[in-house]
């Protein structure tokens, strides 16, 4: 014999969180009477077993005296009945199904702006009841078909809700009744999906078992619907509200056997009608002690900071309810998770899915346990970034705000304090202009209790400063000829940028002639190619030369000089007994005294000044001295008196 559960068996979200409501009333024991108004819910053994332990059962508020305490139950109350209660004085509890309590509220707001009400439903049953008090008790209450064809409405609108235990196939066939006698509806489909996945569930089990045990109160309307759809599919099908009812000899012929429970069915319940069937198969009852351990594990609520696994039980726009396993109900909100730009919950949960998450609150004021994918995902980011300062490890995190001294940058869900001092490798005097970018840094110190983390950028960037230059030098040898930028100046050179090193020209390194700034020849900006004379990796040091990117003019005299030739230069020295024309840098010719004019000259520097352009015949080249003569008389026309 084999017994399969059906899923979504036993109490809703909001029968749990009644329960849980009355269980915190009677466990403060503050001396107050305690009542429900009307049975909490549709299950004699949980009724009972309140009532002996001091919460008794009253129809309106006006039975309780002020200072007691009324709980209102899950199926809620008409809108008067909190006024009446207030005049009463007694203190109330709401444990109306935040699903209800969504139809009171639509109900309300709709009958305020002059619509009128149809509500789908049981007249009879106390939700129903509960949802005509918000709009005066002037809705219109449609249980079937029948009625929905034969019911005077005097309207062409109309503003429907339903009850939320009602099948979903009954809505359709009255929505398209409607839709024949020409009104024109606004429809909020207000059927709880616990209750619709319950049903769902029921009739597909049913199905495929030889019979089906319905357990739930007698007075439970979607217990009752769950018995019909399963009648519909399997005759074998038997209401149990206590275990005396259930049928063993029947059930003792069946090979395999369904079991789906009401809304207002306690866990134990299910459980012992389960161990009295299971019995049948092993002819060994389950012990007390493995019982009550089931059901204690079943009550244990997890506390705040675990890590829970929980299924899926219900989705919207706003929160996912998650099935844990004990007798409350996960809530996460929407706010909770990590959505990107336009996703809902809906697009990342779906009914049944496993998921996990953080405990953050034991009870977030309606009952349930509050929690958090993102308060998980911290801990596994805090986790990587651990992980990132242990392994020395680089991480992506992006700027989000300038504080004092620096900025906060968020790493996923985790921030860190950025130094102003680690943003660049470079003076940064405001750090508005990070706020928004991304940027690659190494975390330098964590501590985790006090959720501080520091980050630094600047190391980065040296670290990759460091990669290049260790490429560069690689990539450099002595006698290479490269190309550089000119950066900056100093009274003994120029310093050359070659892509992330910085190498020295030295004066006397970049004319073959003689210079007193670097800026005669060079300006800041310029590119020039430059040999490497020297390279020094453990300094840091690099010697260029620019002039031994051309030839020494002696090495080539020959070819650009002969004797006879006219050339012009620029007077660099004068002395006692001639001038010194330089011809090109690092190559000057002597003019002397008596080669200056055709005229006897006594002072040269009367005749020539310093810079001063001037042409002169090249008398002489002694390549071995490294000297030439010139003559600057022999390029001038001799005056007509010498002549004769």
């Amino acid at each position: 014999m084999e017994i399969i559960r059906a899923q979504h068996s036993g109490f809703c979200f909001g029968v749990k969180q009644a329960i849980e409501a009355t269980e915190e009333q009677i466990t403060k024991g503050n001396g107050k009477r305690i009542y429900t108004c009307g049975p909490l819910i549709h299950n004699e053994l949980v009724t009972d077993d309140l009532a002996k332990r001091g919460v008794h059962i009253i129809i309106k508020p006006e039975e309780a005296e002020a200072g007691d305490i009324v709980i209102i139950r899950s199926h809620g109350e008409p809108k008067d009945f909190y006024d009446r209660a207030v005049k009463v004085g007694v203190e109330l509890v709401d444990a109306t199904c935040p699903f209800v309590n969504k139809i009171h509220r639509l109900v309300y707001e709709a009958y305020g702006n002059g619509e009128n009400i149809i509500i789908i439903g049981d007249r009879n049953h106390p939700e129903v009841k509960g949802i005509n008090g918000w709009c005066d008790n002037e809705g219109i209450i449609l249980g079937d078909v029948e009625e929905a064809r034969t019911t005077p409405m005097d309207f062409s609108e109309a503003f429907v809700v339903c009850q939320t235990t009602i099948k979903k196939e009954l809505l359709v066939q009255i929505l398209e009744v409607l839709a024949e006698r020409n009104i024109q509806v606004t429809v909020n489909d207000t059927i709880c999906n616990a209750t619709k996945e319950r049903q769902e569930a029921c009739e597909e089990l049913s199905k495929n078992v030889d019979a089906m045990v319905i357990v739930g109160g007698r007075n439970s309307s979607n217990t009752r619907k769950l018995y019909e759809i399963s009648k519909k599919n399997c005759n074998n099908s038997f209401f149990v509200e206590k275990i005396i009812d259930l049928p063993l000899k029947q059930l003792q012929k069946c090979n395999k056997i369904g079991l789906a429970a009401g809304a207002s069915t306690p866990e134990c319940v299910i459980k012992e009608v389960i161990a009295n069937m299971s019995e049948m198969i092993t002819n060994e009852t389950m012990s007390m002690e493995d019982f009550m351990a089931e059901i204690d594990a079943s009550l244990r609520l997890p506390r705040t900071g675990e890590i829970v696994n929980g299924k899926v039980h219900q989705v919207t726009d706003k929160e996912v309810i998650v099935n844990m396993g004990c007798k409350k109900d996960g809530i996460l909100p929407a706010e909770e998770v990590t959505l990107e730009e336009g996703q809902k919950l809906t697009d990342l949960f779906k009914v049944d899915d496993e998921i996990q998450a953080k405990v953050i609150k034991t009870d977030d004021g309606d009952g349930g346990i509050l929690l958090s994918k993102k308060k998980l995902e911290i801990n596994e980011h805090w986790n990587e970034i651990n992980e990132a300062l242990e392994n020395k490890s680089i991480i992506n995190v992006k700027v989000i705000r300038t504080v004092n001294g620096g900025v906060i940058a968020a790493y996923k869900e985790v921030t860190g304090f950025i130094p102003l001092s680690q943003l660049s490798d470079k003076f940064v005097e405001s750090a508005d202009e990070f706020v928004g970018q991304t940027m690659d840094v190494r975390v330098t110190r964590v501590d985790q209790r006090r959720g501080r983390a520091v980050f630094s950028h600047k190391a980065v960037l040296a670290e990759e400063k460091a990669k290049k230059v260790a490429a560069i030098w690689e990539s450099l040898h002595v006698d290479d000829v490269v190309e550089g930028k000119v950066m900056r100046f100093t009274d003994y050179g120029a310093f050359i940028d070659l892509g992330g090193i910085d190498g020295l020209l030295h004066i006397s390194e970049i004319s073959w002639g003689k210079l007193k700034h670097p800026q005669e020849v060079l300006t800041i900006g310029d590119t020039v190619k430059v040999k490497i004379l020297s390279m020094n990796e453990e300094k840091g040091k690099i010697s260029l030369g620019l002039k031994q990117t051309t030839p020494e003019p002696w090495s080539v005299i020959n070819e650009n000089y002969h004797v006879g030739q006219v050339v012009t230069g620029k007077v660099v020295q004068i002395k006692e007994y001639g001038a010194f024309i330089e011809l090109e840098p690092g190559l000057d010719g002597l003019v002397h005294i008596s080669e200056v004019a055709h005229k006897r000259v006594t002072d040269i520097a009367d005749e020539l000044t310093i810079g001063q352009e001037v042409s002169a015949k090249i008398l002489e080249i002694d390549e071995e001295r490294k000297r030439i003569s010139l003559s600057i008389k022999d390029t001038l026309e001799v005056p007509a008196e010498d002549a004769e």
